[in-house]
């Protein structure tokens, strides 16, 4: 594919770089393909010089997302900088309070605090206001949505009416974990489910990244390690997710993927543990899932039915001992999921471990929220 716009590489330097490659399952009802119009809606990108805002663009590239104008808003300090998006130059805005009139439906990635501040805003201009943060994520009345899982949450909701709204996209982990795990919850019903994550830099932003690459220059040159972003040596090791620890000994991190699969499964009664870990991978998360079904499910039928699901791939070789890593579905759509087997810890066929990897920036993050967006028109 052609080069889509301009950004900021890990080295630092503005360089014109190519779409990332996607494998987006055919199967999926909710790919749009179309292109700038005059019909489509206006849209604006808050947060756009980030690593979601930049990945952003690039999915609104590649599914030919449907606009007659765009905003690139960032902060006070980006303002003024010159973007490249599908053949036109954009000049960032500041973003502030008058960013939203006339814009139909608003992607943030700018972080919580200014989610708070701006996103009323915007729907009481009659935007719709799609918010990568956790700002709002358990808010009663927000709708918190995976497309490919309960797109029903926002029914009603749609864009250019003159009526805004916000709709929350679920946290990077919540959402590549659920991509697996709900198709067998259709089926068998999960009464228990155990995660441990293995979550990449890019979830800490593009500073982590960049930091984590540098670490590894430095450790490989013998030289002292950088430590900013995490205030510890990333490269060549891992710890307990950065997020703050609370009262219960779970951090930030783990209860969102509690809360969050209870409200998007709309079920109080679910019972979810996780234990985050950050390790130092650059874009795609990897996760363990330990399932436990009211009903009985077996490993065959489990395979068939996720062969089966919009938005994932099951690379599950025992014979060539080939499962998903993060590397390969970095840049990807789908989520992988592998290590399909029974729970050998449970009577019976009411039990499953499955390994599931995906990239944290573009399932995680961007490609949810645009996913959304497709809804709304």
């Amino acid at each position: 594919m052609a080069a889509a716009f301009a950004k900021t590489s890990m080295f630092g330097a503005a360089v014109r770089i190519p779409s990332p490659t996607t494998t987006t399952n055919s199967r999926s009802p909710f790919r749009v393909r179309m292109a700038l119009q005059d019909s489509g809606p206006s849209i604006a990108v808050v947060g756009v010089t980030g690593a979601v805002g930049q990945e952003f663009l690039s999915v609104l590239h590649d599914r030919d997302f449907p606009y007659r104008s765009i905003k690139m808003l960032a902060s006070k300090r980006s303002a003024g900088q010159s973007l490249s998006f599908q053949g036109r130059s954009y000049t960032i805005e500041e973003l502030t309070a008058d960013s939203f009139d006339g814009v139909d439906i608003a992607l943030f990635s700018a972080g919580g605090s200014i989610s708070k501040k701006f996103g009323p805003l915007a729907v009481e201009k009659g935007t719709v206001v799609v918010d990568n943060s956790s700002a709002f994520r358990m808010e009663e009345g927000v709708p918190l949505v995976v497309p490919e899982v309960n797109p029903e949450a926002m029914e009603g909701i749609k864009a250019g009416k003159g009526k805004g709204a916000l709709i929350a996209n679920p946290n990077c982990s919540t959402i590549i974990c659920l991509m697996a795990a709900t198709p067998l919850h259709r089926h068998a019903k999960v009464k228990r489910m155990v995660v441990s994550t293995y979550q990449a830099a890019s979830g800490a932003g593009a500073a982590a990244m960049r930091e984590l690459e540098q670490q590894t220059h430095e450790v490989l040159a013998g030289k002292p390690v950088t430590c900013e972003i995490f205030n510890r040596q990333y490269a060549f090791n891992l710890f307990s997710h950065n997020s703050a620890v609370l009262p219960n000994g779970y951090n930030e991190e783990e209860m969102k993927l509690v809360k969050e699969t209870r409200k998007i499964w709309n079920n109080k009664d679910v019972k979810v543990t996780a234990t985050c870990i950050r390790v130092p991978v650059m874009r795609a998360h990897a996760e363990s899932v330990n399932l436990e079904f009211e009903n009985p499910l077996d490993e065959y039928t489990a395979r068939d039915i996720l062969k089966k699901a919009p938005g994932v791939v099951v690379i599950d070789d025992r014979a060539a001992n080939n499962f998903p890593t993060p590397l390969e579905v970095s840049n990807k759509d789908d989520v992988a999921i592998g290590r399909i087997r029974r729970d050998v810890s449970q009577e019976g066929n009411y039990g499953l471990d499955i390994f599931v990897c995906g990239d944290q920036i573009r399932k995680g993050a961007a490609l949810n929220a645009v996913q959304i967006a497709e809804l709304l028109l």
